[in-house]
């Protein structure tokens, strides 16, 4: 039995790094903006770079000993963007996928990694365009983060379901909570991470990803939850840009205290049923469609319950479970992003109503 002062003792030490990925609209009309190159270059801000599209940005944190730090820095980078994106016509937006007409291959930014990668998936990279959060938690090595990724496997569900803030698409409520998930999985590295069994099988499987040409290197094979090819962290990727940075702050702190679990587990010896890519594939779709109240698989007991269930199993298992379920809460109070961004699109009138709206909610 893990007792509760080995969880807490594992989540603690972890650090954080977050990156958000967010859309440029124009104030004008509403449109997508490809303008973030030229926006990026004024910013001169090294937490500032720009992504595979001139619509988008992403904003990157320092390292941060708790999801609180990562908060403060995540609304400091929103304000800078949003008040540069402003004073060059545009809006900042936080939002999964674009609300409206996407305008294809021309918008990829010119940078030769995403040339290449427009060169060989370009009809896929100009219908994606999306916007994730990606949450990095410090591991010590790289041995326990693969141990530590088939741990995770039961919760990217519950992450996706928690952050989903994407239901508005091609101009219309699309049904989904999260029409980026829908999107982002047409890539072909894009799945869940595997029950590995050791560094040799995670290296391996990256390796035939990329011989295969579903990948053009280790950063462009896209799993959920990957071991970082850049910094010593296990990166979760599977949750949209969420709408708020108190949003961010709830998901960031799900992230590590589902890592810090699974640490604390480990060293214990406690076991999870195994559960198996086709369920684990099938939870993520239901999660990106019905969302809190999709179907899931519970880990210890192996039954299907809903992620209010799951986040209620967390909060009874992982460290800070104060601190979490009082974010939670607040969640509950104001709704997902998905339900918010629905509010905003029945008030919106117009195209550059809904983006301002949008804007609006994505630094208050």
């Amino acid at each position: 039995m893990v007792t509760s002062a080995a969880v807490q003792a594992a989540g603690r030490t972890l650090t954080v790094g977050v990156e958000e990925e967010f859309l440029l609209m124009n104030r004008a009309d509403g449109e997508l903006a490809l303008t973030a190159p030229q926006l990026i270059d004024l910013m001169g801000d090294d937490h500032v770079k720009p992504e595979a599209m001139r619509y988008q940005l992403e904003t990157v944190t320092c390292v941060c000993g708790c999801p609180e730090e990562a908060g403060s820095q995540l609304r400091a980078l929103r304000r800078r963007a949003a008040q540069a994106a402003a004073e060059n016509g545009c809006h900042l937006v936080a939002s999964g996928v674009a609300p409206h007409r996407m305008p294809g291959a021309d918008a990829v930014t010119p940078d030769p990694r995403y040339r290449e990668l427009a060169r060989r998936f370009g009809p896929l990279l100009a219908c994606t365009g999306t916007c994730g959060c990606h949450v990095h938690v410090g591991m010590p090595s790289r041995e326990l983060g693969v141990q530590v990724l088939t741990r995770v496997r039961p919760w990217l569900a519950t992450l996706l379901a928690v952050s989903a803030n994407s239901p508005i698409a091609n101009g219309r409520d699309s049904g989904w909570q999260s029409k980026r998930y829908r999107r982002w999985a047409r890539w072909p590295s894009a799945t869940a991470p595997r029950a590995w069994r050791s560094v040799g099988d995670y290296d391996a499987a990256v390796s035939r990803l990329i011989r295969r040409g579903h990948a053009i290197d280790e950063r462009g094979v896209y799993f959920h939850a990957r071991l970082s090819s850049r910094y010593p962290t296990i990166e979760l990727r599977i949750m949209d840009a969420c709408l708020s940075v108190d949003d961010t702050v709830l998901i960031t702190s799900l992230a590590r205290a589902v890592v810090g679990l699974a640490i604390a587990e480990l060293r214990a010896g406690v076991p999870i049923r195994r559960i198996g890519d086709v369920r684990v594939a099938a939870a993520l779709n239901a999660a990106a469609h019905h969302g809190l109240a999709a179907p899931t698989r519970d880990p210890y007991t192996g039954r299907v319950v809903n992620h209010e269930r799951m986040l209620a199993t967390l909060l009874d298992r992982a460290p800070d479970a104060d601190l979490i379920a009082g974010l939670l809460q607040r969640a509950r109070e104001r709704g997902t992003g998905a339900a918010r961004q629905r509010v905003l699109w029945a008030a919106a009138e117009t195209p550059q109503e809904f983006a301002r709206l949008l804007a609006e909610a994505t630094v208050s």
